[in-house]
């Protein structure tokens, strides 16, 4: 199973970014999938996730200004972050709780992380 992240680069602030990320691989099913990033001297921190029932849940400091959204058919997960500030530099990367068959538990898999710079 691989989790492939795209869609970071630099922006200004106030923009806007879509971050995606697509699972691949002998996927029996998936369950969670969110988004991290971890700044520079940080811990990573989670910033969203969305259930296979499209449940959301975000990290203060974005909600209103990020929305997780998925493809459960697609096994992909998008993040759109808009207004964005020099505080959401960070690297982003994906996870998700997969499971391989039918008698086999989820576990957590990670995307490569992708980079996000917003500066002036």
């Amino acid at each position: 199973v691989q989790l492939q992240a795209s869609g970071g680069g630099l922006v200004r602030p106030g923009g806007s970014l879509t971050l995606s990320c697509a699972a691949s691989g002998s996927i029996y099913s998936t369950t969670v999938m969110g988004w991290y990033r971890q700044a520079p001297g940080k811990q990573r921190e989670l910033v969203a996730s969305i259930t296979a029932a499209i449940t959301t849940n975000y990290v203060d400091s974005v909600k209103g200004r990020f929305t997780i959204s998925r493809d459960n058919a697609k096994n992909t997960v998008w993040l759109q972050m808009n207004s964005l500030k020099p505080e959401d530099t960070a690297i982003y990367y994906c996870a998700a709780k997969i499971s391989t068959s039918r008698t086999e538990p989820h576990q957590d898999y990670w995307g490569q992380g992708t980079e996000v710079t917003v500066s002036s």
